[in-house]
């Protein structure tokens, strides 16, 4: 009950931080558009209020679809931001704009934010705790992110100006992005470790090929452990890898996981393991499930 209660206070001020981005950090953007022709400023106002109520539509709808969207969305005010004292808005103006963007992008990428949207979607009696996102997958996701929300925000502006090569150029990097850019990013928000009646499942499409199954009569022992710290021997490193406190499941005997594909492995690669290592975003809790459903908790 704690948990959902700061889960829903956390969605709850990450909505207030994005009204306060349009309702005092509107100027902003009108500074910036205000030297330009009334084609800019057209096309510049109306992008920043469909970027605004998408971003609102989004964070009013928790699923596991729309947290993709909102992480998406969201920190995009802080790209706008940047842009609008770039074309000349006010400091003040842009710290009413700025403040509450980095005030919404913070909440709407923390654990306690995400698992609500990621609950919203489970079956049953399951518990969906997320699991850090692997660092080089993270990297490439922020830097394509960073490329494509720039080219979102100045390809419609080019062509209202009539900056031909740039509203070309920058129009390729946004058709070709929305092509495949969002299905990568939507794996991360589709990575859990999840609690079932019957044991503990691993949903986790960005390192396996396969859901992993682990039925709680296989299951010896749940273990908080810092990366490479005591590790059992033989445990297959599942995190991605991510640097952290993660947790050590131990198992009664091996069983079979499949690796998710790579160029040199399109099929995916199986391993067989008895002991394996999770990197969920909130390890405590996931060891206090694992105690109310009758785990071995070591």
């Amino acid at each position: 009950m704690r948990t959902s209660v700061v889960g829903s206070l956390m969605i709850w001020g990450t909505r207030l931080a994005w009204l306060a981005v349009a309702v005092i950090g509107g100027r902003a953007v009108g500074d910036a558009l205000a030297s330009r022709s009334e084609a800019v400023q057209l096309v510049g106002t109306v992008g920043a209020w469909i970027g605004w109520a998408a971003g609102a539509l989004a964070l009013a709808v928790p699923a596991v679809a729309t947290l993709t969207a909102v992480r998406a969305l969201v920190p995009g005010a802080m790209a706008v931001t940047v842009a609008s004292l770039a074309g000349g808005a006010d400091a003040d103006d842009g710290l009413a704009l700025g403040l509450p963007a980095a005030v919404a992008a913070l909440l709407v990428m923390s654990a306690e934010t995400g698992r609500p949207y990621l609950q919203a979607s489970a079956y049953g009696d399951e518990l969906r705790f997320g699991l850090r996102p692997p660092i080089g997958y993270l990297a490439a996701c922020v830097m394509t992110w960073a490329a494509w929300t720039a080219s979102i925000i100045a390809a419609p502006l080019a062509w209202a100006a009539r900056s031909w090569l740039l509203a070309a150029a920058t129009s390729l990097v946004v058709v070709a992005g929305g092509l495949t850019l969002p299905r990568r990013w939507h794996q991360l928000s589709r990575r859990w470790l999840v609690s079932v009646p019957a044991g503990v499942v691993l949903h986790d499409p960005v390192v396996l090929a396969d859901t992993l199954m682990l039925p709680r009569r296989h299951i010896t022992a749940v273990v908080a452990n810092e990366l490479g710290h005591g590790t059992a021997a033989g445990a297959v490193d599942l995190t991605g890898p991510t640097p952290g406190l993660a947790v050590e499941i131990h198992l009664s005997g091996p069983t079979t996981a499949v690796l998710a594909p790579r160029p040199s492995e399109p099929r995916g690669r199986p391993v067989s393991l008895a002991a394996l290592l999770v990197s969920p975003t909130r390890p405590g809790a996931v060891l206090r499930e694992a105690t109310r459903r009758g785990l071995p908790v070591a």
